[in-house]
């Protein structure tokens, strides 16, 4: 005997009715900044105190655009002494010889502790200490005047301070051995940064220390280096205008304030150094930019590589739901 009983459909539930969290202070903000920006906008064209016309018109002149390759020349000089100079003080940092690691930390101290404008003028100053810097033999009267020989002179070549130390030489020493304390520190960090594991693994395959570095170390913290190096890039570019106190006259501040000095017109130009600096510091961004790219190949996914990792396991979870409901 069998009782049939009627069991009542479970009924279905309705569909969740999703209302978007609405953010208020979102589009508050998004107003706030709209109408600072519509007055910044106004001042610009309306203000006739930047003098567009005029402006534009002295930017792009010849001398103007010759200091722009001075401020480039400058920023790569000093970058090359302060890139190659800092490297080998991080070398002498991570040292065992303790006369290393101590030369290293005074040079990272001093010239991290002075300012760069001291520096730039400090150095501009420097034929002061030496009217005339000669090469020979030391002491060359006293010796002649021991064996009787007067007026007796062994010096090779000389040449006075001021030829040697001109602005842009001064200015470039200054800011690359600056520079080069900076350096010291960034590289150090990233050569830390490199596992133990990598050094021990290559000197049990029978490198040497220098190998180990070129070839195993440096590669590797370069990710590490690339970053902080495109910053102190871009605040080297902007320290070149620091030597216009030395003076130096082909350098892009110094003419562009020449310019306002002689024709009155200094908000003007003070408002062109910077559109400037800013083209400028653009391209160098963009340079940065790839460069951290290439250097962090195998440390991270690509977006290319993300938008292919997602489709593979899209193809998988497809595939994986077909044998289930199979």
């Amino acid at each position: 005997m069998s009782v049939e009983t009627d069991t009542p459909e479970r009924a279905r539930p309705e569909p969740i009715q999703a209302v978007p969290v609405r953010h208020p202070g979102r589009w508050l903000a998004v107003a706030v900044i709209g109408v600072l920006v519509a007055m910044f906008v106004h001042l610009l064209v309306t203000n006739k105190a930047f003098n567009w016309s005029f402006m534009v018109d002295e930017m792009f002149r010849p001398p103007v655009i010759e200091g722009v390759r001075g401020s480039i020349a400058l920023l790569l000089t000093s970058m090359l002494i302060g890139i190659g100079l800092g490297v080998l003080l991080a070398i002498m940092r991570l040292s065992e010889n303790p006369i290393l690691r101590g030369v290293a930390w005074v040079y990272t101290w001093f010239f991290r502790a002075v300012p760069r404008l001291v520096l730039v003028i400090l150095f501009g100053n420097l034929g002061i200490l030496w009217a005339r810097i000669e090469f020979g033999l030391p002491f060359d009267r006293q010796i002649g005047a021991l064996f009787g020989v007067q007026d007796f002179e062994a010096r090779l070549f000389g040449f006075t301070a001021v030829e040697i130390l001109t602005g842009f030489v001064a200015g470039m020493l200054a800011l690359g051995l600056s520079e080069a304390a900076y350096m010291a520190e960034i590289v150090r960090a990233g050569l830390q940064s490199v596992d133990e594991g990598q050094t021990e693994a290559a000197q049990a395959l029978g490198m040497t220390r220098a190998q180990i570095l070129r070839r195993i170390v440096l590669p590797q913290a370069m990710r590490v280096i690339v970053p902080p190096t495109g910053n102190e890039t871009i605040a080297m570019l902007k320290d070149t205008s620091l030597v216009a106190f030395v003076p130096v006259s082909t350098e892009l501040f110094f003419q562009l304030r020449a310019v306002g000095s002689r024709t009155f017109q200094v908000f003007p130009m003070l408002v062109a150094a910077t559109i400037w600096y800013l083209l400028l510091t653009s391209v160098l961004l963009v340079g940065q930019y790839h460069l951290e790219r290439h250097f962090a190949k195998g440390f991270g996914r690509s977006e290319r590589a993300k938008i292919r990792l997602r489709g593979m396991t899209a193809e998988t979870g497809g595939r994986t739901g077909e044998v289930g409901g199979a």
